[in-house]
């Protein structure tokens, strides 16, 4: 089964480096943004990958946790036009979008698609007491505090990545009722 990845910044970075370490190999990963100095406080990438393209690095990042991953990077901005396209080989995608617009067009885009949606809302701030998962129809799952906006909050790597471990326990029991 091939898990999408849409978005490599400091959510789609965290869960797929969770689900690598579980035993995973198969998947898309798809942005087009490339690692900046700011991302290296809470992303999976290092000082010397600044410039480079997210799904490069993160590949690279991977395949030196585990032989055999299959990943299929692709640096692109997925929109309306091509986002049913990019993720027709996935049964599994992960929102690691960083804004509104972009998170709502996927859910929006995939929601009849029957395909598990695994999405964050809420990643900002220090405090992690408040977040919960949401299981809002069968398919579609979103974990966070559902308030604490990155407009008004600063992102740190315990609360992003306590999120994105909460959404990698979430793939991990679908692949596991396989």
């Amino acid at each position: 089964m091939r898990i999408g990845i849409a978005g490599v910044g400091g959510i789609g970075s965290n869960v797929i480096l969770h689900l690598v370490r579980a035993g995973v190999k198969n998947f898309r990963v798809v942005d087009f943004d490339v690692v900046q100095p700011s991302n290296l406080n809470r992303q999976f990438y290092f000082i010397d990958q600044i410039g480079m393209s997210k799904v490069e690095a993160i590949k690279l990042n991977l395949m030196r946790i585990a032989n055999g991953l299959d990943i299929i990077s692709e640096n692109k901005k997925l929109s309306e036009e091509n986002i049913i396209e990019t993720f027709k080989d996935c049964e599994i995608v992960v929102e690691g979008f960083d804004n509104e617009f972009d998170k709502t067009m996927l859910i929006r885009m995939l929601f009849d698609s029957k395909k598990l949606i695994v999405s964050a809302n809420g990643v900002a701030g220090i405090d992690t007491s408040s977040i919960i998962v949401k299981n809002i129809s069968g398919n579609i799952f979103i974990v966070g505090d559902f308030s604490t906006d990155i407009k008004n909050s600063k992102l740190y790597s315990h609360k992003v990545s306590h999120i994105a471990s909460l959404m990698a326990e979430i793939v991990l029991k679908k692949l596991e009722n396989n």
